[in-house]
Formats: structure tokens, sequence, C-alpha cells
């Protein structure tokens, strides 16, 4: 696999720029403030979402998790449960169906999409507080709620490690985070801050966070016997959810269907399989009639991991004029064995500043918990707490403007590859979000701007996140109507997905926005990448491309057998799409429409698929979306309450698709990001391995009161090597953000918070 991708990278590396996209400034329906397609579905309650299917004979289940971290179940007594009304079956480890374990996304089938790899209720193993023992099905959710309460289980414990502090100290390196190395030097940078002439050096903290998605995590499952499995599921993989099922219950692929039609939220913590999808297509199995699973609140938190806890150290040497001769960034996360994920915090040193010196290293420790996974920004929320709190207390020190010691150490080229940047332009939303926010009247030293009892201050950071783009499929549907489908697998999480497409392929198709459509979500449509990783945008683009150009060709072809035709003879490269049709690039008025095509041929419509080709662009280049966070707080003196008065987000995110989904994306990801540091925190009992407050009463997210109006510009600046020149932006909003807040609350107060959330306490 190493050699495979190794001379891939050779071959990006060296490889021609690809020919420049036609519609790389195009701008009739791209670039454009189009409403979201599914809006009006949305407002008047018909978007239906997993657990609103109707199917007959519908059970519903309700599960009963474990009250230890680890050890087994010593016994289970379900008579109770058993014997309650509308109750027809309780499915234990003694009486599941049979399974296979499933396989992380880096192991085994390499298209599986599984959080875990442990077995699903297959023995009497436990491995952390929350496990489900049990499902039981009834006829109402009333109904399978009270008989799960009288599901009796006693427990034999084990010694469990559920203590970060205490395991820290025996932290080891993974074998590679995200398929990079745990550990990059260059140079001696231990040497270079000994040094140096100005040295930062201190450590980082970041809570554990859980996911709190408008729709908690439901399933339906139906089998049409024994050999035909159809989902319905909140899920962010819909194409991996039917891989990863498949080969748990030991199916071909073409036999499991998975339905994601709407997705009420899930910031990453529904793109892997959770065990509760796994045990409602089993418990339907057993029943042999369709289930509904819908997890309460509370056992989201139990069943579905988060981010994990985090310490970094974040260490910068620099010369007097703010130049840095050396930068360390390490830090250790905790995961699982049966999950082995290593939250990459250090990405963002590895990309943003041009150090002379650099090392970067990542340890993990293994609790047993609910294995721990993607979060909105992975690795970047929490690393760019860490860097750009750092970066701000370095700018301080050394008396110069924080947005200039960025500038003074922006590089030319990725400070850890070497390669070219694919497009970089930070120092422009520097500048025009300084213009914008007023950052020139900002006073640099802290506490000197007051209103009465409120001490105010302004802080702002790097936002980071880079550019994915994973392989895809795309069908494509020319009909002689005059209209066009698209069809993937993809779903619609709330982000404009369909929208974005939609006036993707209505551009390219050169027909009018209208008489487009896009069908997705469904699993029996072309394959589609996850709705993570902010890929989704440029990786369906990508394949929708192929599609149109492979349905384009096959249109030529037919009217080049119509000797009549204006298009007979003409060759794919000397034509373009106009006016619901080809014509040829050097004369618009000889050309012929899709439906005079079709019909000369005698056909309805043309067909096509495709796959997209290989993201050679990324092993070449380095891309990635960037930004700078500008935020005002006032912290009230007396009481040591923080609010957040005043926002803007100016950012670098390559060609904007539709400025109105955008500014939604990054205005979340910010209120996310306002969160992340001031409120947010799952609490943890080392004592029995227990998360302690799930639930939005004790679990603390911004409400409106909370956020101010924030202000979104960005460069549109197209990135000449990706897909329609765009960037993904789903995680971009959130990087920065908290580091923005502390560096605010700094200025405010003169107190340097280095942990979240920042409390009343620390501000006294």
């Amino acid at each position: 696999m190493k050699i495979v991708q190794t001379v891939m990278e050779t071959v990006a590396r060296f490889a021609p720029d690809r020919e420049a996209d036609p519609l790389l400034h195009a701008g009739s329906y791209i670039g454009q403030r189009i409403s979201r397609v599914d809006g009006n579905l949305k407002v008047s309650g018909g978007a239906r979402f997993s657990a609103e299917f109707d199917l007959e004979r519908l059970a519903h289940a309700a599960i009963v998790c474990s009250t230890i971290a680890k050890g087994k179940v010593a016994s289970i007594d379900v008579s109770g449960a058993l014997a309650a009304p509308g109750v027809s079956a309780v499915m234990t480890h003694l009486n599941a169906p049979r399974m296979k374990a499933p396989s992380l996304v880096d192991e085994g089938s390499p298209k599986s999409f599984a959080a875990s790899n442990l077995p699903i209720m297959q023995d009497d193993r436990i491995s952390w507080n929350g496990q489900p023992v049990a499902v039981v099905a009834a006829a109402t959710l009333e109904q399978a709620e009270h008989a799960a309460s009288l599901v009796r289980v006693l427990y034999e414990q084990d010694t469990a490690q559920v203590s970060f502090d205490e395991l820290k100290a025996e932290a080891i390196p993974p074998s590679d985070i995200m398929g990079e190395p745990a550990e990059l030097s260059i140079g001696d940078a231990d040497t270079a801050l000994a040094n140096a002439d100005v040295v930062v050096d201190h450590v980082y903290r970041t809570p554990p966070y859980n996911h709190n998605a408008i729709e908690p995590h439901a399933t339906i499952a139906s089998w049409d016997d024994d050999h035909h499995l159809t989902v319905f599921d909140s899920t962010q993989t819909v194409s991996g959810y039917r891989y990863a099922l498949a080969e748990i219950f030991g199916l071909a692929e073409d036999r499991v269907r998975v339905v994601a039609l709407f997705v009420g939220g899930g910031f990453g913590g529904k793109a892997g399989l959770w065990q509760n999808t796994v045990l409602c297509a089993a418990a339907a199995k057993m029943l042999k009639r369709p289930v509904k699973l819908a997890l309460s609140r509370e056992q989201v938190f139990r069943v579905v991991g988060g981010r994990t806890i985090a310490e970094q150290r974040v260490a910068l040497g620099s010369r007097r004029n703010g130049e840095l001769t050396a930068l360390l960034h390490t830090g250790i996360t905790a995961t699982t064995t049966h999950a082995r994920y290593a939250e990459q915090c250090t990405f963002p040193a590895r990309h943003l500043y041009a150090a002379e010196h650099l090392f970067v290293g990542q340890k993990v420790v293994n609790l047993d918990s609910v294995a721990n996974t993607w979060m909105r920004a992975p690795g970047e929320s929490i690393g760019t707490f860490a860097l750009e709190s750092a970066i701000d207390e370095l700018a301080h020190q050394l008396q110069i403007d924080p947005i200039e010691i960025r500038r003074i150490n922006e590089p030319t080229t990725d400070p850890s590859q070497g390669s070219k940047f694919s497009s970089r332009h930070l120092n422009e939303a520097y500048e025009r979000g300084a213009v914008r926010f007023g950052w020139s009247g900002r006073h640099a030293e802290p506490r000197a701007q007051r209103d009465r009892h409120w001490l105010i201050g302004q802080g702002v950071a790097t936002a980071y996140y880079p550019v994915y783009r994973f392989p895809g499929k795309a069908r494509v549907r020319i009909s002689a109507d005059g209209t066009a489908l698209v069809q993937v697998a993809a779903n619609e999480m709330g982000m404009g997905t369909a929208t974005a497409q939609i006036q993707h392929a209505a551009e390219r198709l050169g027909l009018p926005i209208d008489r487009v459509s896009l069908q997705y979500g469904d699993s029996d449509l072309p394959d589609s990448p996850m709705a993570g990783g902010s890929c989704q945008t440029v990786s369906i683009a990508a394949s929708v491309q192929a599609a149109i150009e492979k349905a384009h060709r096959r249109l030529l072809e037919l009217a080049g057998k119509d000797g009549g035709s204006p298009l007979a003879g003409a060759t794919y490269e000397q034509v373009v799409a106009h006016a619901g049709g080809l014509v040829r690039g050097d004369n618009p008025n000889r050309g012929a429409t899709y439906t005079a095509i079709l019909k000369s041929a005698g056909q309805d419509c043309v067909e096509a698929e495709a796959s997209a080709r290989s993201p050679r662009e990324l092993m070449k280049y380095s891309a990635g979306s960037y930004g700078a966070q500008f935020c005002e707080v006032r912290v009230n003196e007396e009481s040591g309450e923080t609010r957040i008065s005043r926002w803007l987000g100016s950012f670098d995110c390559g060609r904007v698709i539709n400025p109105t989904t955008v500014i939604s994306q990054l205005r979340g990801g910010i209120i996310m990001g306002i969160g992340m540091a001031l409120m947010e925190e799952t609490l943890f009992d080392e004592r029995k391995g227990r998360i302690m407050n799930p639930s939005l009463a004790e679990y603390h997210v911004p409400v409106h009161l909370d956020v101010p109006q924030i202000d979104i510009i960005y460069n549109d600046i197209p990135d000449e090597h990706t897909p329609l020149g765009a960037h993904g932006v789903g995680e971009i909003g959130i990087t920065g953000a908290a580091a923005a807040i502390a560096n605010a609350v700094f200025n405010a107060t003169g107190k340097r918070v280095r942990h979240l959330p920042i409390r009343i306490e620390d501000l006294l």
C-alpha cells in the first residue's frame, strides 16, 4: 500500500497540470445567491428524516447500556422485560444473530467505515460504560423503554483505564496520523529554541467534547427475507454504511440499501458506523419485521463517541524582529484500542508558519471508553487553539502587532512538505478583515478599554483546514424534453449540497437551473464520499463534471450520425454547452439543442455514469483553506462573565459556489467555536468511566443570546487546481475561533487562559 502511494505521489508531483476548467470563472449560476432547493420541504415539514419513514408492522426498540467501564456480563435477566406489555423480543449476546466484527476505515475492507472494530453484541465482554448489552423491541416506543428499564444485569468488573492524567506519562506515538507520520522534524528545533532571542513555551489543554446534532441518531431497518437489508439511517456516509453493513452481515454489497435523504446535523458524529445502527438491523433480522431504533439524547452520549481530551505543548523561539527560528508543537490525545484514532492536533503547525526549525509530534493513550471520533475540524480546531494562542503570546512579548507577526512568518512554500501551495491568499484575508473589523483601533496593552464594569478586548487568530477530495461517481441523464437529472448517493446534511450541485450541473450543461434536478441520499445511486472532511462539494463536483463530459461525448456521437447536423464532424474539444445544447466554440450560431439531437437520433434520453479523476492535485500541491478570525469580547470585571460583542470572519476558501450556503456554514462553525471556548465540556467520572452530563441541560451549547452578529467576508479567489476552483467550508469556520476568543480575553483582562472552556473563575 505504501509503495503504491509513493508511486502515485511521484507521478502526481511531475504530472502536468490538467487543462483549466472552462467553468473556473463562469458565473451564470455558480457564485450566485440561490435559495436552497430543499428549503420549502424543510420549512413545511415535507423533508423526511430517518425516523420518519412509516413501514408496515414497524416495531420500536430501546437499548440497555452497561454501567461499568470494563469487565463482562455475569448474568442478564430479561424475564421482567419479556413479560411487559407489548414486548415482542429482547436481544442480548445470548441470542443475537451472528455477525462479523466491523472493520475500521483504515483496516480490513477499504470501503468500510466503522467507528470501532469491537464485535457487536457477540460475547459477554464490556469495553466501555454505555456499551449496549440488550435491545428490547415492542409495539410502541413507550413500551420498549419501560421494558428496557426492567432488564437486570450483573457484571464482573475488571480494572478500567479511564484516567488520562494517570496514563499520559505512558503515551506512545501512533503508527501514523491520518496517513502522515506521527512525528516530523526539520532541522534542530530544540537547539534553535534554546538559542532563540525570545521564547514562548506553554501547555494548552482542551476537554472532551460531544456532538449534539438537532437530530439524534436514528435507524429503521427492514429485511426482505434474510438476504436483502434496507436501512434508513441518519448517516453522513451513505455508501460507507452500505459496505460496512454488508461486511458485518455477510451479504453482497448489492443486497444492502442505505437511505439517508436528510440528516439533521452530524458534525462527524454520524460519519462512522456505530453499534446502534447494527443492533437495529440485527433486531429486525431476529424479529423478521421492520424495527426502529432512535437513540435518546442521553444515549447519544453513551453510545456515540466525541472529541478526545488533549494536552498540547507549543514552544516558539524567535528573533527580536518576530522571525520564528523554532516551532515545536507536541500533543497527547486519548483513544481506545478498538478505535485507534489519534486526533491530528499538530497538523496546523505543519503548514502555517515559516519557522527555520520545526518539530511536531503526537502521542496517544488508550482509555477504556467509547471510541473517540471525528468532530467538526477534528484536530485542527483544538490544534489552532494552542498554536494561535502561542503566536499571540509571542506577539505580545515582542510588542509586535498579532497580524504583523503572522505576516512576517508567512511561508512561500509548505513548511513541512516543501511543495507549492495550490492557492493561498491568507495575507489578503487578514488585510481585508482588519479594515472591515477596525483592527487599527485596538489597544495593544491589556485592560486599556472599558465600558463601566465591562473590560473590552479584541483578538485575532488564523483559521486553517486542509482541502480533501475523495473518489466518487455520478450519473447524468439528459432527456429529450430538455431536462437533466443528476444522481449521486451523497446526502444533504444542511450544508446545501443539493443546491450547489444543481448550480454546477446547470452551468456545465447550459440549461436553465429549473430544468436540472438532483437525486441523492440512497446507496443504490452511484457511490459518493462521506459528507465530512469538508470534501463533499468538490468531490461530487468532480464526479458530476466527468459524467456530464461523458454524456456530452455521447450526444456529439449521435449528432455526428446526422449528416445535416451543425455539429457533424465536430470534436468534443471544439464544442461548448450553451442555451440547452451544444454549440461550436468558434461559432455559437452553429449548434443543436439536446432535444434536437435526441429526437433526431430517435432517443428519449442519453445517460452516462463516470468516476472522478484521481485527486492528483492534492499530492502535487499543499492545498488548504485559510482565514482570519476577529473577535471582540466584553468581560465583566466584577462577575467574570464573558460576552462576545463583535465577530468578523475573513476567509480564503477558494471560489464560493453559493454565498448563501457558504456564509451559513462559516457562521455555524464560528458559533460552534464560541461554544468550544466558553461553555462546552464533557464531564467524565474517572471512578466509573461514565459521562456525567449527557444532556443539553448539563452539556452547555451556545444559544441566541450567546452569539453576536457574525460578519463574514471572503476573498473568492478560485483555486485553479481544484474542481470549480472551490474548497470545502464546513469546518474552516470553527478553526482559530477559540484562540481568537482567548486572545481577546487576554487583551481585555490581562489574564492568559490556556485551557478550555474559559470559566468565570479564571477571570475573577
